[in-house]
């Protein structure tokens, strides 16, 4: 009876491995992750990859992408699934909290800029009104 029980408890270890190792970019792969600049707001990464090289699995909060250069690439998710993408230096994404494995496809350096938004957004104030400019 305990060696079922014992070999079911590796076996969800063994599965549950890629959440719990599912961790903070910057602390699992400063190889490619550092810290521009931090506040109580939000948090700036740069982040290089250079051709064909890829990361670990890991975790951020929503965030904002910003590409500095052209770039193919592929994420793969803790389930196995993989999605692809092609982007432009100067393109912007925004990305729901999750988990990946970012891989450089491409032949040339990937570089980006990652925003990541800590907390509870804050309430949406009005705008002011623009200004009417005086007619001469």
């Amino acid at each position: 009876m305990r060696f079922p029980l014992a070999l079911l408890s590796v076996a969800a270890c063994f599965c549950l491995a890629p959440f719990a190792s599912a961790q903070d970019a910057v602390k699992t792969d400063p190889k490619h992750y550092s810290i521009v600049s931090e506040n109580a707001q939000v948090r700036i990464l740069k982040v290089h990859y250079g051709p064909h090289k890829k990361s670990v699995m890991h975790s951020h909060p929503n965030t904002v992408a910003v590409f500095l250069t052209d770039a193919k690439g592929q994420f793969t998710f803790p389930d196995g699934k993989t999605q692809a993408f092609t982007v432009k230096a100067g393109d912007a994404q925004y990305s729901p909290a999750g988990t990946h494995l970012p891989e450089n496809t491409g032949d040339a350096a990937m570089e980006v800029m990652v925003i990541e938004l800590k907390g509870k957004p804050s309430a949406a104030k009005p705008m002011a009104k623009p200004a009417k400019a005086d007619k001469k």
